[in-house]
Formats: structure tokens, C-alpha cells, sequence
């Protein structure tokens, strides 16, 4: 007879919206906060296969700090896979064009590289500092 392991696995609770305040802030360490809710890994029922119910609205994106100089010297890379087709692009100049493109982006970094990313990055929300 093989005994086998299972694992049990919780259903997630009710849906839970946290709010992210970003004003005054460093950026590296909002972005962690924020992916570990996204994770649900404030949990005690936390488990690494299952998506959690944990939604986050970000509050005062525009008004978050960067540490050292990373605002004008921090540098982003795509490449299309043609010879030559490297392009870079600093972080000011991606801020200046979509801050939100930012935060996907370094959240997308601190994230499972798995099917489950694309279910996180969908509960994210921006919400701006005008509305209510």
C-alpha cells in the first residue's frame, strides 16, 4: 500500500481590499509590501499554489520617493530578439510617459514567474488623489 502526501488546501475567505498609501515612501519597499498582500502571505492560511482573495488600491502613486539616485540613473532593457534591436530606456523618462508602467513592472518582478502573475496584476488598482 502507497501512502501517499496531499496537501490541504484552503478556500479563500471573502474578498479583502487593502489599501497601499504610496506618499513619502521608498518605491522598493512599497513594491514588496505590495506583492506579499498580492500573494496573500499576511495570511496564516498562505499557500504558495493557490491565489488568495487580497485586492490592493495604490493611493498616491505619483508622490512616492526613490532611493539614491535611480530616479535619472536606474535603466530598463527589451529586446525584440533581432541583432542590434537592444533598446533601453531610463526610469525618468518611463515615469514622465506612464508611472503606472513603472509599478506593473517592478511588481511584475516580485512575483512567481507562473500563470498566477497575470491573475495578481489583474487585482491591482491606481486610484488618483483627486478622487473620492
Amino acid at each position: 500500500m502507497i501512502n501517499q502526501k496531499t496537501t490541504k488546501i484552503f478556500k479563500p475567505s471573502n474578498r479583502e481590499n487593502f489599501t497601499v498609501d504610496c506618499e513619502n515612501k521608498i518605491f522598493g519597499k512599497i513594491i514588496v509590501e505590495i506583492a506579499d498582500i498580492l500573494r496573500g502571505k499576511n495570511s496564516p492560511t498562505f499557500s504558495y499554489q493557490t491565489v488568495s482573495n487580497n485586492f490592493v488600491e495604490i493611493i498616491n502613486w505619483k508622490k512616492v520617493k526613490f532611493s539614491g539616485n535611480k530616479f535619472n540613473d536606474k535603466m530598463y532593457y527589451r529586446h525584440s530578439g533581432y541583432i542590434g534591436n537592444l533598446r533601453s530606456e531610463n526610469l525618468k523618462s518611463m515615469w514622465e510617459k506612464d508611472p503606472k508602467v513603472v509599478f506593473i513592472h517592478a511588481i511584475k518582478g516580485m512575483l512567481p514567474k507562473n500563470r498566477l502573475r497575470d491573475i495578481f496584476i489583474k487585482r491591482i488598482s491606481f486610484k488618483d488623489e483627486n478622487a473620492n
